[in-house]
């Protein structure tokens, strides 16, 4: 069958909450999605909120993905363990709450793995090497089809994880710097990838942010507790089309929506 995977940007705010509530089922229709996976680690700002988990689900996400602000809210830590559609990198080197990939029901008895992973490249040291985490859950992970979010600094190592596991999974997409790139492709092996699909919350901001808190710092001014930003929301998110007899994908597609006022 030809499966259509939608991957969803990270999440900022309450405001990026609420602008998947109004929009993402209706774009799931619009793109014939089987399956939703959606970053949701910047949804209180920084980290989630147990609330914030259940709304991006009630909003039409099958599976939300973490990153580097997993524990900046520490009330998530018994949803992780409790929930096992929530994932937070696999790869974090000590012993901490939750799971890091799952393998999920997906249409007509598919099973659909789904993998999260944090880069160490300007981001993380606290986390085992991704590259060699990566092939150690595929050898024990037993699903049709496997997504990868990678969530990452360095565009260089989102690109090198994609050919190093290209032929192996199905699509891989970078998280975490929340700016859409242009560059969705099909690796030489079937693999899907982007370098990063983008957030989903306010446009007029640094990153979801408000733009006169980053002057500021850059500018060198007391710092503050950022907040997000202001202006009509954007949803960022790309469309993956795999054939799951060849187990290849097929094609990546931008899909991006910016709300008016």
């Amino acid at each position: 069958m030809e499966l259509h995977v939608l991957a969803v940007g990270d999440v900022v705010g309450d405001e990026g909450v609420e602008c998947l509530s109004r929009r993402l089922r209706a774009l799931k229709r619009e793109q014939d999605i089987h399956f939703t996976v959606v970053n949701g680690e910047n949804s209180s700002g920084v980290g989630i909120l147990p609330r914030q988990a259940d709304q991006i689900f009630d909003a039409g996400a099958d599976v939300i993905t973490l990153g580097n602000h997993t524990w900046n809210r520490l009330q998530i830590a018994r949803y992780l363990d409790d929930n096992s559609y929530i994932l937070r990198p696999a790869n974090y080197a000590s012993a901490v709450p939750g799971r890091g990939w799952g393998v999920f029901d997906g249409p007509r008895g598919l099973r659909i793995g789904v993998m999260n992973l944090i880069g160490r490249c300007e981001l993380d040291s606290n986390a085992d090497n991704p590259f060699t985490v990566a092939r150690r859950i595929l050898g024990e992970m037993e699903a049709d089809v496997v997504l990868v979010d990678f969530h990452a600094e360095a565009t260089s190592e989102k690109g090198a994880l994609a050919y190093h596991l290209d032929g192996k999974v199905q699509a891989l997409w970078g998280t975490h710097t929340h700016v859409p790139t242009a560059d969705g492709q099909v690796l030489p092996g079937g693999l899907g990838f982007i370098t990063d699909l983008g957030m989903v919350g306010p446009s007029r901001s640094i990153l979801g942010m408000r733009v006169d808190q980053a002057i500021n710092r850059f500018l060198g001014g007391l710092p503050s507790r950022f907040e997000t930003g202001e202006g009509p929301c954007k949803l960022n998110a790309v469309r993956f089309t795999i054939d799951t007899a060849k187990k290849r994908c097929t094609a990546v597609e931008r899909v991006d929506l910016l709300e008016e006022r």
